[in-house]
């Protein structure tokens, strides 16, 4: 028996057949059970910030794990009150912040959506505001709360009918402006919709957003579960568009492999919870947050932040220096970049590239995302550059040129 046959023995079918069997990382390295070692340019889906097997992280998860991993949050812990702290500040939300733990990003945009109800109620079970709006194409989690605010009616369609209440919109600002009215509590939005592709909104959509949202009076929900702890080369992506949104949520990056989520909210919206309306058995407990905290701490006195608008940059023009005939050009900001392709061969794409040591994703036919660790430089993109133009000429003389100069199969 093999592991692949272990595998699709014994794990739910939902998320497919397993690409590989890795059993060690260190840095951004991993190593599969045959002993072969891959770059990885994919960290988790965008969650192992500081890479694999980081000092700071395995420190922090074996000093907390020795003094109080878990405690319930009928109780307080030290690293629980300073991880608050720090996202606050890292946020800014100022004194009037506030931040509630989960265990993931759909746990964070879960507590998001109540937020977006509490907002919209009016007493009585009656909803004064029971619209909630968001983007066609977005991806805000798999429950069934933020399945509802997915615009995806694939991954809807087998779950229906959805939690109601919510409306999709395109990506526009024209769009935002004839959808917003009084009845409206809330906007959701992803700065970049990586699920989608890595699509950047607009230009002065998040700003035009805020105002629209703040004149009509609804919550402006910026989902940061994959921009957020510095990828785009500020510590949350809302930060480049110089606006203060009421409400984000994070996951992913801020514990750097550790599943920690949070929901921080700022200036009114932070007084909309009250004892009882919401709660989570382990978000917030010492040891996730003690790691988060430690991952944080290290993003910011090693200036990752910084390396990830860095490196990007130099990513990207080294993608642009390949000159491949299937590549029609790079998206995102910082270490979430997405690799426009002229054709629907990105898994194609992504298998060439794992057959000669890359690991990387394609969130769509057209498109290959990378987001590899924050601790990057140049090793790691000159070794990427040799093993993903390896990759697409493989896939480049697997195809044909037809008559017309367009690839073809």
């Amino acid at each position: 028996m093999s592991w692949q046959d272990d595998a699709s023995r014994d794990l739910v079918r939902s998320f497919g057949d397993r690409m590989a069997m890795f059993v060690r990382g260190e840095g951004a390295y991993l190593w599969d059970a045959d002993g072969r070692r891959y770059l990885d340019f994919l960290a988790g889906i965008a969650v192992n910030s500081l890479g694999h097997a980081h000092p700071v992280f395995v420190e922090a998860i074996a000093t907390q794990a020795a003094t109080l991993a878990h405690v319930s949050n009928y109780f307080a812990t030290p690293p629980q009150l300073a991880l608050a702290s720090r996202l606050k500040r890292l946020a800014g939300t100022g004194d009037e912040g506030r931040v509630y733990f989960g265990n993931s990003g759909a746990e964070a945009n879960e507590a998001a959506f109540k937020l977006a109800r509490l907002h919209g109620a009016a007493g009585d079970g009656v909803a004064a505001r029971p619209r909630i709006l968001a983007l066609r194409d977005a991806f805000h989690g798999r429950t069934m709360g933020t399945l509802a605010l997915t615009g995806k009616p694939y991954m809807q369609e087998p779950f229906l009918p959805m939690v109601p209440g919510v409306e999709f919109i395109d990506s526009t600002i024209d769009a935002l402006e004839a959808a917003l009215d009084d009845r409206v509590a809330a906007l959701f939005v992803e700065p970049i919709k990586g699920e989608a592709g890595v699509i950047d909104l607009p230009e002065g959509y998040l700003t035009a957003a805020r105002e629209l949202t703040r004149k009509r009076g609804a919550l402006l929900i910026i989902d940061e579960i994959q921009t957020g702890a510095g990828r785009t080369g500020e510590w949350f992506a809302f930060q480049h568009a110089g606006i203060a949104p009421d409400a984000i949520t994070v996951a992913k990056g801020i514990g750097g492999g550790f599943p920690i989520g949070a929901l921080i909210t700022f200036g009114s919206a932070s007084n909309l919870f009250y004892p009882g309306t919401h709660g989570s058995t382990f978000g917030g407990n010492a040891l996730g947050t003690a790691v988060a905290g430690a991952v944080l701490e290290e993003i910011e006195s090693a200036g990752l932040v910084a390396n990830a608008a860095e490196r990007g940059r130099q990513l990207r023009a080294a993608i642009d220096g390949l000159d491949s005939p299937l590549v029609s050009g790079c998206r995102g900001q910082g270490l979430l970049v997405g690799v426009g392709l002229h054709h629907p061969v990105a898994k194609a794409v992504v298998a060439a590239a794992q057959e000669h040591g890359l690991i990387i994703n394609a969130p769509n036919d057209e498109t290959i995302r990378l987001v590899p660790a924050l601790t990057i430089g140049d090793v790691e993109i000159d070794e990427f550059v040799e093993l993903f133009g390896a990759a697409l000429r493989t896939v480049e003389d697997a195809l044909v040129l037809d008559p017309s100069e367009e690839i073809s199969a």
